[in-house]
């Protein structure tokens, strides 16, 4: 059974993994994004939320010596703890915290509060972690994730979903493969479950 502790093991941290049971990704997708990302070794990682993924993909891409994280963080307090956690651990240099403030985007003739990405570079991103914004703030909350960020999609990227689990995530990847059809999904059975969806833009 993946915990925080064999996480701490397996990335050779000196320090406990700082977590918040009620925050912070569980240990069992973590495993998840952290195989995957020592496996394939993306270049240009993005996330929507940050905290102990950050960590975890910033330490993944010091070991691989290569690789760059993103992260889209709505909150400048939680934005700035994330900074301070990843310099404590001695891997800022592999990720950066945008302060994205949450604003209203008409997506589908729906609106929607998501994160303002005027400060996300132009990337060819190899894959997305989505884990916010937070679910009670509105219906299919994560849903904006691919219609706002898809024509930086690489090729073959490759997208986690956490707490896949909830019907609204599980609806919101159903409306996803509608939308877009050069999308291959893989629920895997977790903790608060993951959904992992390939990109194959060739299609």
């Amino acid at each position: 059974m993946t915990s925080y502790q064999s996480i701490q093991q397996r990335l050779d941290f000196d320090q406990h993994l700082p977590y918040d049971k009620n925050w912070s990704a569980a240990a069992d997708f973590l495993e998840i994004i952290i195989n995957h990302c020592l496996h394939s070794t993306p270049s240009s990682i993005v996330e929507c939320s940050s905290g102990l993924t950050t960590l975890v993909l910033a330490r993944c891409c010091q070991l691989n010596q290569q690789g760059h994280i993103h992260s889209l963080e709505n909150g400048e307090d939680y934005a700035e703890k994330t900074r301070q956690q990843l310099s404590d651990f001695g891997v800022g240099e592999y990720a950066e915290i945008i302060h994205a403030p949450l604003e209203t985007r008409n997506i589908n003739n729906h609106k929607f509060m998501w994160y303002n990405i005027n400060k996300l570079p132009e990337l060819s991103i190899d894959m997305l972690v989505i884990d916010g914004p937070p679910g009670y703030l509105q219906k299919y909350s994560r849903f904006p994730a691919l219609p706002l960020l898809y024509d930086l999609l690489a090729e073959n990227c490759v997208i986690f979903l956490d707490d896949a689990a909830r019907d609204d995530e599980k609806a919101l990847v159903g409306m996803w493969l509608q939308e877009y059809p050069d999308i291959e999904h893989e629920y895997i059975e977790t903790e608060r479950g993951c959904s992992k969806l390939i990109i194959n833009k060739n299609i």
